[in-house]
């Protein structure tokens, strides 16, 4: 699903050179929920933004459902994300003028494609959102809203989820339910799950953890 080869991110030349990934190899497989644990700084993210097509590699092979991202155009990259891609960020990210079923719906409305209602209304069911749907992202808590997110990302069905500290903004309670909820959306439908998180006992939920350090996975 996701293969990885000699990955390497450096920003600058010379004595100022910082190298946020320094030579990563790694393979996750389909359906796979992977963990990845690290300090700040470790090149966590970056590894995270070139898997899903937010940034390009500075040298390195990233092959994901079958895309070779090497060579692909602008605009073919937005394809990719739109239609391989589900993201889930810190921050949520939901449009505050939007209600929750207007942003859980809006990959849909960028791509144009048509809403399969049955499949919007297994998601809403499962994460347990039928009563928010009218209401708009400032009058639900960090949970609900992460909820809303989990939701929006697995709408258009993509082949792999990133999620980057997606409880990071939420106390203890609502993270342990919001991984956990990701981690079941994950199973149900199959999908690749790939999570960065600084919460080793969040971490543990996964299949497998990773542990990255100076731009390097040290353990698998």
């Amino acid at each position: 699903m996701i293969t990885v080869q000699n990955l390497k991110k450096y920003y600058g030349s010379g004595n100022s050179q910082v190298k946020a990934l320094d030579g990563v190899d790694l393979t996750v497989a389909k359906g796979e929920f992977a963990a990845i644990v690290g300090a700040s700084g470790s090149g966590k993210t970056t590894f995270l933004n070139i898997i899903g097509g937010l940034d390009i590699p500075t040298e390195g092979k990233v092959v994901v459902d079958g895309v070779n991202l090497a060579g692909l155009r602008e605009e073919q990259m937005a394809v990719f994300r739109r239609k391989k891609v589900g993201f889930i960020f810190q921050n949520y990210n939901l449009v505050p003028t939007l209600t929750v079923k207007e942003n859980i719906l809006f990959p849909l409305d960028l791509d144009g494609s048509k809403v399969n209602e049955s499949f919007f209304a297994e998601i809403v069911g499962l994460l347990g959102l039928e009563e928010k749907l009218k209401v708009y992202p400032a009058m639900l808590s960090g949970g609900q809203q992460q909820r809303a997110a989990i939701a929006r990302a697995m709408i258009a069905k993509p082949s792999v989820i990133l999620a980057d500290e997606p409880t990071g903004n939420l106390d203890s309670r609502n993270g342990q339910n919001v991984a956990g909820l990701l981690k079941m959306t994950a199973q149900v439908y199959h999908r690749t799950l790939v999570m960065i998180t600084h919460n080793l006992e969040l971490a543990q939920m996964a299949d497998r953890v990773l542990y990255m350090e100076d731009g390097r996975i040290v353990s698998k």
